[in-house]
C-alpha cells in the first residue's frame, strides 16, 4: 500500500509540473477572461470545411500512441457525419507549447476554419493565443478551466462538472453536510474550489476542509484531522480530491481504521475510482460514490473504435471524436456562421463518444455523467447519465 502511494507521488508531481506552469501562461488576455460569444471565421458550408487537428505526434512514445488514437477517433467521427464534408489536416506538436503555437498559426495560414486540440493545457493556451487575432476558435482536449475563454474551449471533463454532478446527487440523497479532503498542490486546490462552488450552488453545507501535502507522512497526519472535522461539523459525507495513482489507497485503508467509514460518512471521489481496475479491490472504497461518463455511449464508442482499428481506444481518444461531432453537427446547419462562439455554445449541445456535452460561454463544458458506486469489487450505476440537458444531472 505504501509503495503504491510513493509511486503515485512521483507520477503526480511529473503530471502537475507543467500544469502549474500553464496557470501562469493562462493569464495572457488574448486567450483568457472573455466570454466566447463571438469570434470564429465564416465558412462555406457547401464545400469541405478545413479543420486542423493538433496532436502530440513527434513527442514521447506515449505521446505518439495518444496522437495516433486521437487521429483515429477523429477520422472515425468523420465517417458518421452523413454528408457533411470535413477536410481534416493533421499537425504534430511534439507535446510542446511553442511548436503548438507554430502549428496553429500554420494551420490557419493553410486555411483552417477551426482547430481541434492540442491536449496539454499549456500547448492549448499557446495555440489559442497564436490564432486569436485571426478569430479562429480552438476546441482543445484539455480539462484545465484556467485556459478557457476567448477563443479557447476545453473539451476535457472538468472538476466543476464532476463536483456539481456528485454534490447534486448527494444533496438529493440526504448527504448534504460535506467535509472536503484535498491535496495542497495545484490540482488539489482546484478540486477543492470546484467542490466548494458545487456545495454552494446545490444548497449543501460545507462542514470543513482538510488539506495535506504530497507525502506519506502528511497523508497519515491528515487522518485524525479528518476525523475531527467530520465529528465537529456533523458531516455525513467526505469528498476526496485524490486519485488511485496518489493517496486514495492509503486513505481508503487508514480512514476506516480511524472510525471514518463510508457507512457513516459517505465517501465521494472527484476522480474515477474504477481506474485502474485493481482500485475496485480496495476494501475502503466499497460503497464510495464517483462520476463516470455515460457507460452505454462509452461502450458503443469503444466497440466502434475496436472494430475499425483492431485495438481498444486510449481513454482520451474520444475527445477528438467529440470535437468532430460538434463541428459536423454545426456545419450540417448550412450556415456560414456555424463555427462562431455563439454557434458552438448553443444550448442543445452535442452527442459524442461518452454521451451528451455542450460548450459554455466561458469556454468550459458540461457533460452528462452517471453516478456510480463500488459493491463487492464491481461498479454499480446508481443514477444514469442524462440523455438531454435539463432535469436530474444538471
Amino acid at each position: 500500500m505504501i509503495a503504491f502511494l510513493n509511486a503515485g507521488r512521483k507520477k503526480l508531481r511529473l503530471l502537475m509540473l507543467p500544469f502549474a506552469a500553464l496557470l501562469l501562461a493562462a493569464c495572457d488576455p488574448a486567450a483568457v477572461g472573455s466570454l466566447a460569444t463571438g469570434g470564429g471565421v465564416k465558412i462555406d458550408a457547401n464545400a469541405p470545411v478545413p479543420v486542423a487537428l493538433l496532436i502530440p505526434r513527434g513527442g514521447s512514445q506515449s505521446d505518439n500512441l495518444l496522437a495516433q488514437n486521437l487521429e483515429n477517433a477523429a477520422r472515425l467521427a468523420i465517417r458518421d457525419l452523413g454528408g457533411v464534408k470535413i477536410d481534416l489536416r493533421v499537425y504534430g506538436t511534439a507535446g510542446n507549447s511553442a511548436t503548438a503555437a507554430n502549428m496553429a498559426s500554420q494551420a490557419v495560414n493553410d486555411g483552417a476554419k477551426i482547430i481541434l486540440g492540442p491536449i496539454y493545457g499549456e500547448s492549448a493556451n499557446a495555440a489559442g493565443v497564436a490564432v486569436a487575432a485571426q478569430g479562429v476558435n480552438v476546441l482543445s482536449f484539455s480539462n484545465n478551466p484556467t485556459i478557457a475563454g476567448g477563443n479557447v474551449f476545453v473539451l476535457g471533463q472538468t472538476f466543476a462538472n464532476t463536483a456539481n454532478r456528485l454534490v447534486g446527487y448527494a444533496k438529493r440523497n440526504g448527504k448534504d453536510k460535506i467535509v472536503i479532503l484535498h491535496a495542497s498542490d495545484v490540482a488539489g486546490q482546484l478540486g477543492r474550489n470546484a467542490i466548494q462552488q458545487a456545495i454552494s450552488a446545490n444548497g449543501a453545507t460545507l462542514a470543513g476542509t482538510v488539506d495535506y501535502a504530497l507525502s506519506q507522512e502528511s497523508v497519515v497526519a491528515a487522518v485524525p484531522r479528518v476525523k475531527a472535522a467530520v465529528g465537529s461539523g456533523g458531516a455525513n459525507a467526505l469528498f476526496l480530491t485524490t486519485s488511485s495513482a496518489s493517496a486514495l489507497p492509503l486513505f481508503a485503508q487508514l480512514l476506516p481504521e480511524a472510525g471514518v467509514s463510508s457507512a457513516t460518512s459517505q465517501y465521494i471521489g472527484l476522480t474515477r475510482w474504477d481506474i485502474p481496475k485493481q482500485t475496485l479491490d480496495l476494501p475502503g472504497v466499497q460503497g464510495g460514490w464517483f462520476a463516470q461518463p455515460d457507460p452505454a455511449a462509452t461502450n458503443a464508442f469503444n466497440q466502434k473504435y475496436s472494430a475499425a482499428y483492431g485495438a481498444s481506444p486510449h481513454p482520451l481518444a474520444g475527445l477528438a471524436f467529440d470535437g468532430i461531432a460538434a463541428v459536423g453537427a454545426l456545419v450540417k446547419s448550412g450556415k456560414s456562421n456555424a463555427l462562431t462562439g455563439a454557434s458552438l455554445t448553443q444550448g442543445a449541445g452535442f452527442r459524442g463518444a461518452s454521451g451528451i456535452f455542450r460548450l459554455r460561454r466561458d469556454g468550459t463544458n458540461e457533460r452528462g455523467l452517471a453516478v456510480a458506486t463500488i459493491r463487492n469489487k464491481s461498479v454499480v450505476v446508481l443514477e444514469g447519465a442524462p440523455k438531454a440537458f435539463g432535469g436530474a444531472g444538471f
